[in-house]
């Protein structure tokens, strides 16, 4: 079974840096592409950053220059984030679409089970 392990979340000040990973879990054949959502208290999940396989990104308006995403997009992707401000505290959650495993099946979305971060004033 495909899955995506998180690393990486944790307590800041403003200000501050964090380095959030994401791994595949499984064997696969191939991922079209990946990403990081966040989700605070009382809001929906929005898409943060996301990359495919052939290296586009793409950002959040309120996360450019901040943060970077990397990876190769096919069993691991980073998220760099700098200059961490207060509104940045949420659960992030790493994503995977068109997932492909070894027998052919195909896996539209995976979703991490999330890591916390908290930016403090």
């Amino acid at each position: 079974q495909v899955q995506l392990v998180e690393s990486g979340g944790g307590s800041v000040q403003a200000g501050g840096s964090l380095r959030l990973s994401c791994v595949v879990s499984g064997s696969i054949t191939s991922i079209s592409g990946m990403g990081w959502y966040r989700q605070a208290p009382g809001r929906q999940r929005e898409l943060v950053a996301a990359i495919t396989s052939g290296g586009s990104t793409v950002y959040a308006d309120s996360v450019k220059g901040r943060f970077t995403i990397s990876g190769d997009a096919k069993n691991t992707v980073y998220l760099q984030m700098n200059s961490l401000e207060v509104e940045d505290t949420a659960v992030y959650h790493c994503n995977a679409v068109r997932v492909v495993d070894p027998s052919g099946d195909m896996y539209l979305e995976v979703w991490g089970q999330g890591t916390l971060v908290t930016v403090s004033s």
